[in-house]
């Protein structure tokens, strides 16, 4: 299946895992969905990945999703902000702060994927890819 924005396919994977309660999630495995599963790991909103080489055709990403006490999710909501028809840049000043710093933005920088607090503090800017709170 041919997907036009599979960063976009990745977040709306992980939100109908989390509304059905799925303690782990599939997705195809690219390298920036690699990094956007250290990133949502590292923030505490997944509680671990794994790069799944089933056959030499297709690589797989399972997410182990992260639910709280109350098997409420951590994962609140995520939105795609720049999209293949809008590309959307942000200068380090332009960064926004997601939730007033409880959710992530994931900024594509020149050194690699990051949070946009990290690149805050580089003072770098990039494409703004997707929030997660």
């Amino acid at each position: 299946m041919v997907v036009n924005d599979p960063i976009a396919d990745m977040l709306t994977r992980i939100r109908n895992g989390l509304m059905a309660r799925h303690a782990t999630i599939s997705i195809p495995a690219s390298t920036t969905k690699v990094a956007i599963s250290e990133l949502l790991k590292k923030e505490g909103f997944i509680k671990d990945f794994q790069l799944i080489d089933e056959d030499s055709l297709e690589k797989k990403i399972r997410l182990k999703m992260a639910y709280l006490e109350s098997n409420e999710p951590a994962i609140i909501g995520l939105r795609r902000v720049s999209r293949p028809g809008l590309r959307v840049y942000v200068q380090k000043g332009e960064i926004p702060r997601v939730f007033g710093g409880l959710g992530i933005a994931i900024v594509s920088t020149s050194q690699g994927l990051m949070t946009g607090r990290d690149a805050r503090k580089q003072g770098i800017g990039g494409e703004l890819l997707c929030h997660v709170w």
